[in-house]
């Protein structure tokens, strides 16, 4: 890979958050914090739901899968941004770079695709509850899941192979504290005509898509919803969707919010601000949205900390 001068590039410059030494302990302290809160919320959910046979369902399955996603979607830029924080090392490799976008963008769209899903799961369960376990059979949940991880992984790799296709010129400082795609096209010295349209189609493919998908799930339940005549069938029925309308509400408000932030205001540093709200606090908020709001997953923590108590006691003696 050439720029201008035809000098292989090797490494790129992640600028971060803010270049203020007196700032550094504090951005390290608070993101190291929030990462910790995000892998060990998700994973106890994964635990709760797979040691728990009441919880082996279509809903929580989906439920379990976001949660691995969140972790590995955090994990693929925040790690690295702890080193360069710590180490006070701010380069990361041209190869590092490129890897570290592909999985971006992979886990980053599947998450929008996983929340399209869960949402066609409360639509069948609330639309069509007689017929729930035979529409979500094993097989087509499984094969939901396996389309989602394909769509995402294609996607990303079409972004990142023509990616590899750009020169760069000598200015490699990357105003961000990832090796976010939209930086990184900006920095080239080529056209970057192709790789615009793919990046706006990929958006439009992995964000529009699903959530059209969502708007129209609901649609169908709010209509499903307003002709059950009791006031208390309403409310069970809602409830059942209330933590997943809380993390769409999340994710795509603050995603939306980075996008409309960053437009604004036109300033690097600010959207680099602004995207630690669905890269970091998005992910990091859900277990507790759902762990809160929902009495099953509530249950399930009480009954593996107990039987993690009694297991701890047994050893013990």
């Amino acid at each position: 890979m050439g720029p201008g001068n035809d000098t292989l590039i090797s490494e790129f410059l992640l600028l971060g958050l803010s270049e203020e030494p007196a700032l550094q302990p504090l951005i390290f302290g608070l993101f190291l914090s929030m990462y910790l809160v995000t892998v060990l919320g998700n994973l106890l959910i994964i635990l709760a739901i797979s040691s728990d046979q009441h919880l082996h369902t279509p809903m929580y399955f989906f439920l379990s899968n976001l949660s691995l996603v969140d972790i590995c979607f955090t994990s693929t830029t925040i790690p690295k941004m702890l080193r360069n924080q710590h180490c006070s090392h701010r380069v990361i490799t041209y190869a590092g770079c490129i890897t570290q976008m592909y999985f971006f963008i992979f886990f980053g769209g599947l998450d929008d695709f996983l929340l399209a899903v869960m949402a066609y799961d409360r639509y069948v369960a609330i639309c069509h509850p007689l017929h729930y376990m035979v529409i979500m059979n094993p097989r087509l949940c499984g094969l939901l899941v396996l389309v989602s991880w394909i769509m995402s992984a294609l996607n990303s790799l079409v972004e990142t192979l023509i990616m590899l296709q750009l020169s760069f010129c000598t200015d490699l400082a990357i105003p961000h504290f990832f090796c976010e795609i939209k930086q990184i096209v900006q920095l080239a010295c080529s056209d970057t005509f192709l790789n615009n349209m793919v990046m706006y189609f990929g958006v439009v493919l992995l964000g529009g898509g699903p959530l059209v998908g969502i708007l129209y799930s609901y649609s169908k339940i709010v209509s499903s919803i307003r002709g059950i005549p009791s006031a208390q069938g309403k409310y069970k029925a809602f409830s059942t969707c209330a933590s997943h309308l809380w993390v769409v509400s999340l994710f795509y408000g603050t995603s939306l919010g980075v996008y409309l932030s960053s437009a604004a205001t036109h300033s690097s540093h600010s959207s680099a601000a602004a995207s630690v709200m669905y890269t970091v606090v998005t992910p990091m908020l859900n277990p507790f949205i759902y762990s809160l709001r929902n009495k099953d997953i509530k249950m399930a923590l009480k009954r593996f900390f107990g039987m993690a108590g009694i297991k701890g006691t047994i050893i013990l003696r």
